[in-house]
């Protein structure tokens, strides 16, 4: 990689100024190598649409598993021993999806080029030490390189990937002789008119473990996604669900709240979340149920101030905050939200309130850089809450905001003040999500798809206890065959006026056409995910959580009753199954 000198310990441009150039007059070119190298760090992954921020992309992800894979093996040989014998014993690297799966190639070429093992030995160290993570189920997000520029960058690791593929294929050709087909599915390499390398395929077959981050993802990988490679290796794959840590999730980001429980059941459950459970035994205690509603209360005045300062709109701590932060994407269905705040702010404009409670709803997310429809999407909030809040005939009863800057720190305070959490995947599409436990930790109410770890929340907290609607997985195949989003935008009222709001420019009177692609997606009957289909169903469940919500003690014993089940979604259980389990600590 030019510039860049890849160190045991760190990594440094090889110069910072080529003084001879500088004294000629070439400024641009004197420093060009630092520049160069300082990209590699500069921005981590940037927009990859262009050709420059693929090759960047890949220049990165190399950069990374490369001086990290040294610096282990030198810790190896200086501490542990001389030679290779036992590297596989002490050393496991957990690959977090397609990102660092070249570490499996790059772990091949300084065994075999540095280090000259042969090849047996090399690949043999080089599977018992890998472990493949899995954590999405959708195919256009499995990592996959241009041949061309793969071999451009990284001629050795393709080389060797080469070889890789040439004796993985010897072994489907011997486990299904003449299954050629098989044969095109499974190989590294991907044909077509522009050849590509298959990271994830490559992360399986040099990994000696595969492992989904819920129950559902799990299942699907081997019965869909990954079905070839569980029907050669079945024994690799297995379910590890995610989880969350206590400490930032609930000890710091809502003491208040922390202590409370601690005063009730002792401070074990910091250790041993599964502790949380005694918390059941208060759900009916007034006393206790008062303080919880009053903790609650004072989180949402704290992040009714962080939405102040973030967007100047002023939220009544005394409505239901009804909130979504996570990545913009389509199948997380941000849109199927917004328009449930369409159906809402036509309901108010008509008249028609029996039922409702004032709601505050909150978006918030990042959308990759490439990514048109997702800002499209962001934009459409936007402008849905530029009309709402600004209609005083509505504003008391709804206001939405779209939160700039989401991150971490939003997220500590947006957390403990939520009322309602939105997980609205389409079902089959969500792997996990940690967000829903975060929530879920913290005493909101789910409504959610029966999709990723929402249901195993929702078999932890009982369906009194959850909001569920939707499709299942395992009913959408019959639903797209004959999916028709335009009957079933014309058989519900509903659905039909908050289209007529989207079609007609009720939300971008100045850019019209605005929401053209959004409308069209909506009314595809190739829709991915769906979003006419569940709106009935979301609509009619949101209804069902704003009458438990006007029965307040209801609300805050099933408040209390989700924290006391989230125990199962602590880290320390997910990290103790990766360690007995794959790494065998």
């Amino acid at each position: 990689m030019a510039g860049l000198s890849i160190s045991f310990h760190r990594t440094k441009a090889e110069k910072s100024l080529n003084l001879n150039e500088f004294n000629a007059g070439d400024y641009a070119e004197a420093v060009a190598a630092k520049n160069l190298a300082e990209q590699i760090t500069m921005v981590l992954y940037p927009n990859d649409a262009s050709e420059n921020g693929k090759e960047l992309r890949l220049r990165q992800q190399y950069f990374l598993a490369s001086a990290s894979l040294q610096d282990v093996i030198e810790q190896y040989l200086e501490h542990i021993d001389t030679d290779f014998s036992s590297f596989a014993e002490k050393n496991c690297f957990q690959l977090n999806d397609t990102h660092p799966t070249l570490a499996i190639a790059e772990l091949m070429r300084l065994l075999l080029d540095e280090h000259k093992l042969p090849w047996d030995d090399a690949w043999r160290i080089t599977q018992k030490t890998m472990a493949y993570t899995n954590h999405t189920l959708l195919p256009e997000a499995l990592e996959r390189w241009p041949l061309r520029l793969f071999g451009e960058l990284l001629p050795r690791l393709l080389d060797i990937i080469y070889e890789i593929n040439a004796r993985f294929l010897a072994l489907i050709s011997q486990r299904w002789p003449g299954d050629t087909e098989r044969q095109r599915r499974m190989s590294l390499i991907e044909e077509g008119p522009e050849p590509m390398v298959r990271m994830a395929y490559l992360g399986i077959v040099g990994s000696f473990s595969v492992n989904g981050v819920a129950a559902l993802h799990s299942r699907l990988l081997v019965e869909d996604l990954f079905k070839d490679f569980y029907e050669l290796w079945p024994e690799k794959f297995n379910n590890k669900t995610n989880g969350v840590t206590p400490r930032r999730w609930l000890s710091h980001c809502n003491p208040t709240l922390a202590q409370h429980i601690t005063q009730a059941i002792g401070s074990g459950w910091k250790k041993d979340l599964g502790e949380l459970a005694r918390l059941k035994e208060y759900a009916g205690d007034k006393a206790f149920a008062d303080e919880w509603h009053q903790i609650k209360y004072d989180n949402k005045v704290r992040l009714a101030q962080l939405v102040e300062d973030s967007t100047q709109t002023i939220f009544n701590p005394d409505s239901l905050f009804d909130v979504q932060v996570k990545r913009i994407h389509e199948y997380k269905r941000q849109l199927l939200n917004i328009m449930h705040v369409i159906h809402l702010y036509d309901r108010i404009s008509r008249g028609d309130v029996d039922g409702l409670e004032p709601r505050r709803v909150l978006i918030g997310g990042k959308a990759a850089p490439g990514y048109f429809l997702a800002k499209r999407i962001i934009k459409l909030i936007n402008n849905v809450a530029a009309v709402v809040n600004s209609d005083p005939a509505v504003s008391h009863l709804l206001q939405v905001v779209f939160l700039p800057n989401y991150c971490v720190s939003a997220m500590e305070i947006i957390t403990p003040g939520t009322d309602l959490s939105e997980q609205i995947s389409t079902a089959g599409k969500e792997a996990s999500g940690t967000g829903n436990m975060k929530f879920m930790m913290n005493g909101a109410l789910t409504i959610g798809t029966y999709d990723g770890a929402n249901i195993e929340i929702l078999e932890a907290v009982g369906a009194d206890n959850f909001f569920l609607f939707g499709l299942k997985v395992e009913d959408i195949p019959a639903h797209r065959f004959r999916y028709s989003p335009n009957n079933i935008i014309e058989a519900d009222a509903d659905l039909s006026r908050v289209m007529q709001l989207l079609e007609c420019g009720h939300f971008s009177l100045f850019e019209p056409s605005l929401f053209d692609p959004i409308v069209q997606t909506i009314r595809n009957p190739n829709d991915p995910w769906m979003v006419a289909a569940d709106f009935r169903s979301y609509v009619d469940e949101q209804q069902r959580a704003i009458s438990c919500y006007q029965d307040k003690a209801s609300w805050v014993r099933k408040s209390i009753l989700n924290t006391a089940a989230s125990g199962r979604f602590s880290s320390d259980r997910t990290i103790a199954e990766y360690a007995k389990d794959i790494w065998t600590l």
